[in-house]
């Protein structure tokens, strides 16, 4: 794995733009980033990355079997009672998921470890799926790269050939609606993504702003024009869903939501200690607890506080040698906390470099790599391409 220094297509923007990719730049800094890629060798990939990503996926589901039926891990996982038995409920009916993200430290020569499973909403979908694939041909087309550089990814492919499962299984002629927030030009742009995949797998699929989804005389979901939603993908945390005033309707909702509510275990950092106790000194984890557990002395002083909810590194503080040392504010500090082993991110060229590692259905699809200054990840670092080549 290095880190290898490239010259950025000349219309690069342009062809963002016109694909729709409008979050290139964030308030006037670059995201996407093409003046550099990542290179990996095959075993890399297939031993380093793909391997553990379907294993650790694995051990999650197990937890979520486990979850559902103990009111203790549920607890746990600060998920109210009173929504325990749609949790439970989605996962025995075996609701169909589709997509979730880890984010791993990996330098290349030691094992990947997991900082956290974005199970629920992940973003860099877009970038990661698509456009970093467009620059990969493109850059091979311009005698930029080998003919011989390849690419882990097969997000898109795979996305597509889950959608069509979800079809045949679920929505039969049925429309799915896509929703994400008025606010957040990403957010769109991932949505707008996921719904041309939905289109090309058959699917009648529609988009609705969040803000705008109602609720009908007969407690279920509904669009602008009163219809029912009878499938529903939403790029809003299931955390955020059972607050909400509409929460209440989600027992007498007819609608299939995706992802399934039983992702609610696994989208939230909860799940990191509870992890860890079911696979102590598993080679991919790191030691993780609940704040208050009598265990985390195990840690020592250097160490990584996080809330059990958050979003793009929000309310993270490191502790290193017992001194905070790194903090990213934000509006995450009403759940509890979790406590995890520090682990810095590698540092390439001054950058500290995270490996995001895509799932799609049960399987290891594809990565992306997001860069920073900081050792924390936020939503403002820079997405960086990567290629295979041995």
């Amino acid at each position: 794995m290095k880190r290898v220094t490239a010259v950025p297509r000349a219309s690069w923007k342009q062809t963002a733009e016109s694909l729709g990719f409008r979050f290139h730049t964030v308030d006037g800094e670059a995201y996407w980033d093409e003046s550099a890629y990542y290179q990996f060798s095959l075993q890399q990939i297939e031993q380093d990355i793909e391997r553990p990503t379907e294993e650790l996926h694995q051990m999650c589901l197990d937890l979520v079997a486990k979850a559902v039926r103990s009111e203790e891990l549920l607890t746990q996982l600060r998920i109210s009672s009173q929504h325990w038995d749609l949790v439970r409920d989605s996962w025995l009916r075996k609701d169909q998921h589709l997509y979730g993200r880890m984010d791993f430290a990996y330098d290349g020569k030691s094992p990947a470890k997991l900082y956290e499973y974005n199970a629920d909403t992940p973003t860099s979908l877009y970038e990661s799926a698509f456009f970093q694939w467009l620059w990969l041909e493109q850059m091979i087309s311009r005698g930029k790269l080998p003919v011989a550089a390849d690419q882990f990814n097969l997000i898109q492919e795979m996305l597509i050939e889950s959608l069509v499962l979800l079809k045949k299984r679920h929505l039969k002629e049925q429309p799915l609606y896509l929703a994400s927030c008025r606010d957040s030009e990403e957010d769109f742009g991932t949505v707008e993504y996921f719904r041309d995949c939905a289109t090309q797998a058959g699917i009648d699929a529609r988009f609705i702003y969040v803000e705008d989804i109602g609720i009908s005389d007969n407690c279920q979901f509904s669009d602008l024009d009163d219809h029912s939603i009878p499938a529903l993908f939403k790029l809003y945390p299931w955390e955020f869903m059972f607050k909400e005033e509409y929460g209440n309707s989600l027992k007498t909702s007819e609608t299939l939501f995706v992802e399934p509510i039983w992702k609610a275990i696994l989208s939230n950092k909860a799940m990191l200690p509870l992890l860890w106790r079911e696979h102590k000194g598993h080679p991919n984890l790191l030691p993780s607890y609940f704040e208050h557990d009598k265990n985390i002395c195990d840690l020592g002083n250097s160490y990584v506080k996080k809330p059990i909810f958050s979003r793009e590194g929000a309310n993270i503080t490191v502790y290193q040698q017992g001194r905070q040392t790194d903090f990213v504010d934000g509006p995450y500090n009403d759940s509890g906390y979790i406590l995890q082993a520090y682990h810095p991110v590698p540092i390439f060229s001054g950058n500290h470099t995270l490996v995001g590692s895509w799932v799609v259905g049960d399987r290891s699809a594809g990565i992306g790599i997001r860069e920073d200054s900081s050792v924390i990840t936020k939503n403002s670092s820079r997405f960086l391409p990567h290629i295979i080549l041995d």
